[in-house]
């Protein structure tokens, strides 16, 4: 009869005596120039009837749109949202009787070029019944500065061990884990607020002569990484 094999002992969490283990946090902190910066766009209409109200919202909204175009490659998304148009009714008198409609359109658009932005917000707002909210200056998803900001976490992890180590005496033997902070119990992002850690301005249209083109400073971003790592060293000699 064949004795079954005992199971493997089960690693130990905190290491051993001839495999100390230690753990220790890496952290990074950036700052760096945004990339985008978005503004919202919106168009309003009203007429006494609901065929007015619309026609007079698609042509101020063409106008916007044609404008905003003649930025070219300075404009790298341009999107638009939400459309309505609302009955207003009259507060007095027998009945529901429709007093006038408003239309409203929402656009976005994202540019890369921050000074074609300024002039863009200015002669957006110049327009009757147009308002401008924004700008919401922000990274790409795949900017490297997420990267740059992973690594330095990591390398800063790998200094912190080894200065424990050698306060010790000894040297770092190998990586036992390598993780982002919260990944194993990580949970779903909420959304963030509007315009949140993002400067946000509002402009209403002008009403006599144009304005000059607005000199916007970037916001700059925040970048924030954190990792924990695990390693094993030599047995040190105590």
């Amino acid at each position: 009869m064949t004795t079954p094999s005992p199971d493997p002992a089960p690693p130990v969490p905190y290491g051993t005596p001839d495999a100390p283990r230690i753990a220790v946090r890496g952290e990074a902190r950036l700052e760096v120039d945004p990339e985008i910066a978005r503004i919202g766009v919106t168009v309003a209409a009203r007429g006494k009837d609901r065929r007015t109200a619309l026609d007079d919202l698609t042509r101020r909204n063409a106008t916007v749109l044609d404008l905003i175009k003649t930025y070219g490659d300075a404009v790298e998304k341009l999107e638009t949202g939400s459309f309505s148009i609302t009955p207003e009714l009259k507060e007095k008198g027998r009945g529901e009787r429709v007093h006038a409609y408003h239309g409203r359109v929402r656009i976005t658009a994202e540019l890369t070029d921050f000074t074609a932005l300024g002039e863009l917000t200015t002669r957006v707002a110049d327009l009757d019944l147009t308002h401008v909210d924004g700008p919401w200056w922000a990274l790409r998803l795949t900017s490297p500065a997420y990267r740059e900001a992973r690594q330095q976490a990591v390398r800063e992890a790998v200094q912190r061990a080894q200065e424990y180590a050698e306060a010790l005496g000894t040297t770092l033997a190998a990586l036992v884990e390598l993780a982002d902070i919260g990944a194993e119990n990580a949970q779903p992002l909420a959304p963030a607020a509007p315009g949140g850690r993002m400067r946000s301005m509002a402009y209403a249209a002008a009403e006599d002569t144009a304005a000059a083109p607005l000199d916007l400073e970037p916001q700059r971003q925040h970048v924030h990484a954190q990792v924990n790592a695990r390693f094993t060293m030599h047995p040190p000699r105590l």
